[in-house]
């Protein structure tokens, strides 16, 4: 009740998707012609120049979270693509304390668009560090930025500790309690650190031990806030040519996150078939429909026990994408997210325009699934598998109708044969869907707990 606020559109970057004016509540957007709206060019200059307020809301709800500044902006993607607006959403969570190992494909490809970048730093000069590295290694690239930052990190708070045991200043050591006391809370690493800083920039004693870990620690104060690391990239990377390192990392126990950008099929290198691809869709190297079904990549990643699991489609359920994003991050381990993205390989009956629509008939479709799978749950007995999506409520053929990697078959057979894929296709997303029923349903009140 305190505000108002302005949604502020940069005209010269608006690609013309509408996406947004497809999704608005209350359809309070409309797309017109640039030509009428050029009078904006100077409201969005202004709009830069602008003090951020904090934040009246929790960044954690959907509204809130939508108050943070992005700090992803105009990428090089196609005109209402289905990945940037997860990365953007990561970036209005975390953006200034990120750290990300990319891996090569579409997200990349937009991700670092020569000569220019869609990341970007707020108005204190933080922003996400990002790196792109190879199809088959980013996995293990991550893991080393991460391990390595880590590694350092520890070096910086060992002469804390020691500095503290010197008991040379009092405001050193209460910044420095503080700071040890949010060591692992990402929300109050970037107050405490600074105030920590601030405290050693202060320090003016004579005590030459003290000023030789002041000075060590100050060299090294990039790495004192807690940072967030993720591991980005498509279904391509992460189901087929990076899997085994993915596995690796989820293996590691690190606290390190993984999130799959899931366009179900190799969206930057021509439209290959990937393990994402469902059962009947057409791609290359599966031109007659792809005969084998989805890999499951999230349950895979169950099956460890202790790795946080995440299966979202924004669309579909803002809150729930957010809550285990939110979740997913929180965890104390390594967690992945697997979010279905549509992408203009599908050859979507109108367009991207529709891309968040898309979303949400899929799991309102049975076509894609909401769930999680918190290992935090099971140490107090309780089920760790929550299933979120609801039962179908759409026709599945119906859906898949919508797209030309699906409506393609008809060129090749006839129209019974067609619809005998189609029905595989279903009965495939069914026996995944009933799979998760049994999951949920599981009795977990014999459990031991802590």
């Amino acid at each position: 009740e305190k505000y108002q606020y302005k949604i502020q559109v940069s005209v010269l970057d608006c690609t013309g998707c509408g996406s947004c004016a497809n999704i608005c509540p209350g359809k309070a957007l409309e797309m017109e012609p640039i030509e009428k709206h050029m009078n904006e060019v100077a409201n969005w200059e202004y709009a830069e120049t602008v003090a951020h307020k904090a934040n009246p809301m929790r960044k954690t709800t959907v509204k809130g979270s939508q108050f943070e500044e992005p700090l992803l902006e105009f990428s090089g993607a196609c005109a209402g693509c289905g990945e940037t607006p997860y990365i953007k959403l990561l970036t209005q969570l975390f953006g200034d304390r990120m750290q990300i190992s990319n891996a090569t494909g579409c997200s990349s490809i937009w991700g670092a668009s020569s000569p220019s970048s869609p990341y970007t730093k707020n108005r204190d000069g933080f922003g996400p560090a990002w790196a792109n590295s190879l199809f088959e290694d980013a996995a293990e690239h991550g893991m080393g930025m991460h391990m390595g930052a880590k590694q350092i990190r520890n070096r910086a708070t060992k002469k804390i500790e020691d500095l503290v045991a010197l008991n040379v200043d009092d405001k050193i050591n209460a910044a420095a309690a503080e700071w040890l006391d949010s060591y692992d809370d990402g929300d109050k690493q970037r107050e405490v650190t600074d105030n920590l800083v601030a405290a050693l920039d202060a320090y003016s004693g004579d005590n030459a031990d003290a000023k030789v870990l002041v000075d060590g620690i100050l060299g090294l104060k990039d790495y004192l806030m807690k940072r967030s690391s993720w591991i980005i990239g498509g279904d391509g990377w992460a189901y087929d040519i990076g899997f085994g390192g993915l596995d690796h990392v989820l293996a590691s126990g690190e606290d390190i996150n993984i999130f799959v950008l899931d366009t179900e099929v190799y969206s930057n290198t021509g439209g290959q078939a990937s393990k994402s691809t469902p059962l009947g869709a057409i791609a290359e190297f599966a031109s007659g429909g792809k005969p084998m079904k989805k890999k499951d990549l999230g349950m895979i990643a169950t099956t460890y026990g202790y790795v946080y699991v995440g299966q979202i489609s924004m669309g579909a359920n803002q809150a729930h994408a957010l809550r285990i994003i939110a979740e997913a991050e929180a965890y104390k381990g390594p967690s992945i997210i697997i979010a279905y993205a549509p992408c203009i390989s599908h050859g979507i009956r109108g367009g991207l325009t529709l891309a968040q629509t898309r979303m949400k008939d899929a799991v309102e479709t049975g076509y894609w699934h909401l769930w999680n799978y918190d290992p935090t749950k099971s140490a107090k007995g309780e089920n760790p598998f929550t299933l979120t999506s609801k039962p179908p409520k759409k026709d599945y053929r119906e859906f898949i109708s919508q797209e030309v990697r699906y409506t393609a078959l008809n060129r090749q057979y006839d129209a019974e044969k067609v619809a005998e894929i189609f029905d595989k296709a279903a009965e495939a997303a069914d026996e995944r869907y009933q799979t998760y029923i049994r999951m949920a349903e599981a009795d977990y009140s014999t459990a031991e707990s802590d």
